[in-house]
């Protein structure tokens, strides 16, 4: 029914561009996510406000979401599991990703409360770096979650940030559970290097029983595996995953599994913002991997899309966008 599966926090982007000085009064770290409540939200608006700025753009967001929007937009089919709230947000959201041909059961997503938000600083250098209210989001758990889409999927996606919240831990276990049962690979996306700083022993409780693929930066693959040593770093990752795809930024794509350790070059890119680019690559990727594509051209694919999200404002392309690109790379 839906070759990808997906469960992540569904967030509604708003984007701004500024300097690193205005960046560090904010208190941010630098190409790192912060989770805020609401008053330190609007402490970072009076701030961005204080100096003038206004939004570049405001769009639909989440890590996990981008992910299948890319997919879908290619020509896939996804389903997410996400929680917003029942406000104009949420139903901004909905539609957003509706359009982009994703899948959501509304009624199980949708809640009272207010829909998560996430204020994304892009410096000169084309760096992300974001503050996250989850709002509502920060309570999905099992009510928000169809098991049952699991059946005749190919893929299930884990958001890395999901190990900040522990409400959904039993979801996530469960959903674990009914993939492994099911023969439907499990893919783990690191998502920020925060998640590795301070949630760690979330992420291992995911990868404990082995998955199938892990995707990340090398920074965070480092970070994983405390070392400064690129090898190294690929080889922890393979110690609880089949196959790591792990990005570089400009330099090459490292595709590991437990046979080769392969690299592969990526297009360069004229970088205005990076938000949304890793978690468009691997959407790339798993949807040429899904229609039976060699890992080169799986990276070719998810290179060409990453490297035209981060040369615009937003985490997204326009649909049809990544439908021409897909017929560029692979015909």
């Amino acid at each position: 029914m839906y070759q990808l599966v997906a469960i992540g926090n569904a967030l509604v982007d708003t984007e701004f561009k500024l300097t690193d000085e205005i960046l560090t009064q904010t208190g941010l770290t630098k190409s790192n996510m912060t989770l805020a409540n609401t008053d330190e939200q609007t402490a970072l608006f009076d701030i961005l406000n204080t100096h003038g700025l206004t939004p570049a753009k405001q769009a639909g967001g989440g890590s996990a979401g981008n992910t299948v929007a890319c997919f879908s937009a290619l020509g896939g089919t996804s389903f997410y599991c996400c929680r917003v709230g029942h406000d104009k947000r949420g139903a901004f959201y909905l539609s957003d990703m509706q359009n982009m041909g994703v899948a959501i059961d509304a009624g199980r997503a949708e809640v009272v409360g207010a829909t998560g938000t996430c204020v994304v600083l892009v410096t000169d250098d084309g760096e992300r770096t974001m503050q996250t209210n989850l709002g509502v989001s920060g309570e999905i758990d099992q009510s928000n979650v169809d098991f049952d889409v699991l059946s005749k999927a190919k893929y299930l996606y884990l958001e890395g940030y999901l190990a900040m919240t522990p409400s959904v831990q039993d979801a996530i276990s469960k959903l674990c559970q009914t993939a492994k049962a099911q023969g439907v690979k499990i893919v783990v996306s690191f998502a920020d290097p925060a998640v590795i700083r301070f949630a760690k022993d979330g992420v291992m409780a995911w990868l404990m029983d082995g998955v199938d693929m892990i995707f990340c930066n090398m920074d965070e693959a480092k970070l994983f595996a405390e070392t400064d040593d690129d090898i190294q770093a690929v080889h922890a990752l393979l110690k609880h995953a089949k196959l790591a795809v792990i990005t570089n930024g400009a330099n090459p794509t490292t595709v590991a599994d437990k046979d080769s350790v392969r690299l592969y070059d990526v297009p360069p890119a004229d970088v205005v913002d990076t938000n949304g680019a890793g978690d468009n690559f691997a959407g790339a990727f798993l949807y040429a991997l899904a229609q039976g594509a060699d890992y080169g051209a799986c990276v070719a694919l998810a290179g060409a899309v990453a490297s035209r999200v981060v040369s615009q404002f937003g985490a997204r392309l326009p649909k049809a966008e990544y439908g021409l690109i897909k017929q560029t790379v692979l015909g």
